[in-house]
């Protein structure tokens, strides 16, 4: 050995390992550029995300604060009835709630020149708000009540920082300078403040005339009973497929067949099957428009062939040895499948059937189709009515808001996706956490 190396080539010898040649060089700077670009990559991604979140939180945090103007008000009997009997019975509410707030300013110490059109421009949509509560309560009549009553959109804006006093003119009827200075006024004693907005969490839409009141609660019950309807049919219709095509199906070209439209139906844009959902189920069945009801029967068509693709997945990944020990102690398929199989499965099902409902939580297209945007939401009377009834969606609802012209809308629909976001990262981490329980080691 010794000679035959001595006779080598120089060209052949070997180089002692501690010396890199120029190949080995160019190949560990190749892998340096590729980690370079895989940390490019990965940091690109997490600013691009992080703007996201950024831009998302600081446009959609303001929805959860209103500017409210907080005073003590009391209404006679007399006046109740004289409302009552009126035309515009919440136009009238609305200038006894004016004339409270003039006499309460006057007789304080701000020593400003006021008039009602200023205290009117700056008051919101109260009318309402104030004869429902005495209709419901006529016992606090010709007493005091403290009410937190909404100001109106502009001045909301204005303590948000998203209107200021550059952009008034003259000619607005809207609002003035002066306003402005008199809410300043009030704020610093405390008549006009901010609060936590409980009422975009649990209300219901206004309408285009009250941005200011809009909520989103209805919205998110009407998303929580379609998402009912799409587990109630898509995990025992999806798993049953799944397991029949995975361990009971003959291998022919007909299952063949199936398994390549479920994966092309995956890959459908969900707009088809809201199209599919408005033929069949509205114009051909007759199912009552702008339900939950037809809302999840639509998204179950969309989540189906996500879920079967997931849970056929995880049948493959549970060893065919387990399939064989079962049989061979004298167990049948059936058996082997239900008792051994699918409960070492069952994680990567739940994963599978979460993430397909978390996908179709967010879906706007087949609502639209559908008529979910096409009314004002509200809340049921009853559980069966909430199915039937006709009612909204989050994604809908944040749709419709965005759409209109009005700025307090657009932070609203902001303000729901925030809401939307929190409903996914929730039903994912409770996906996770499913999946660490149910967790069988072999």
């Amino acid at each position: 050995m010794t000679d035959l190396s001595a006779d080598m080539p120089p060209s052949f010898k070997q180089k002692p390992l501690t010396i890199s040649d120029q190949r080995t060089r160019a190949r560990n700077a190749a892998e340096k550029r590729f980690r370079l670009y895989g940390v490019a990559a990965i940091t690109a991604g997490l600013v691009f995300l992080i703007l996201l979140v950024f831009s998302i939180i600081s446009n959609g945090l303001p929805a959860f604060k209103k500017t409210v103007i907080a005073i003590d008000f009391k209404l006679t009997t007399e006046q109740f009835e004289t409302a009552e009997a009126a035309l515009l019975k919440t136009r009238v509410y609305s200038d006894y709630f004016t004339q409270t707030l003039t006499h309460i300013i006057t007789n304080s110490e701000l020593n400003l020149e006021i008039n009602s059109r200023s205290i009117e421009r700056i008051i919101g949509k109260v009318g309402g708000t104030l004869r429902q509560f005495y209709r419901e309560n006529r016992n606090m009549l010709n007493q005091p009540v403290h009410f937190d009553l909404p100001a109106a959109s502009r001045i909301d804006r204005y303590f948000k920082g998203t209107f200021s006093r550059d952009g008034i003119t003259k000619e607005n009827r809207f609002i003035q300078v002066e306003d402005l200075d008199l809410v300043d006024a009030l704020a610093e004693v405390g008549i006009i403040q901010q609060v936590f907005n409980w009422q975009f969490i649990t209300g219901v839409d206004t309408g285009v005339d009250n941005p200011g009141g809009a909520g989103i609660g209805a919205a998110v019950l009407g998303s929580f009973m379609m998402m009912i309807v799409v587990l109630l049919l898509s995990l025992p219709i999806g798993v049953a497929a799944s397991i029949y095509l995975q361990e009971f199906a003959p291998k022919n070209w007909f299952t063949d067949f199936i398994e390549v439209n479920i994966s092309n139906l995956a890959a459908v844009p969900s707009i088809v099957f809201g199209i599919l959902g408005l033929a069949i189920f509205i114009q051909f069945m007759h199912l009552p428009q702008s339900a939950p009801l037809v809302g999840g029967l639509v998204l179950t068509l969309m989540t189906l062939p996500t879920i079967i693709i997931s849970t056929r997945a995880s049948l493959r990944a549970v060893p065919p040895s387990i399939r064989d020990a079962a049989l061979a102690v004298g167990a049948s398929k059936m058996q082997a499948v239900f008792h051994h199989v699918l409960p070492l499965a069952m994680p990567g099902i739940l994963t599978g059937t979460i993430i397909g409902l978390a996908q179709a939580l967010g879906e706007t297209a087949p609502l639209l189709l559908i008529g979910m945007v096409g009314f004002v939401a509200r809340y049921p009377d009853s559980i069966l009515g909430g199915f039937e009834g006709p009612n909204s969606a989050l994604p809908a609802q944040i749709f419709n808001w965005a759409s209109r012209s009005d700025a307090v809308f657009v932070e609203k629909a902001w303000g729901g996706i925030i809401i939307l976001l929190i409903f996914l990262l929730s039903m994912n981490i409770v996906a996770v956490l499913l999946r660490r329980r149910f967790e069988r080691r072999w």
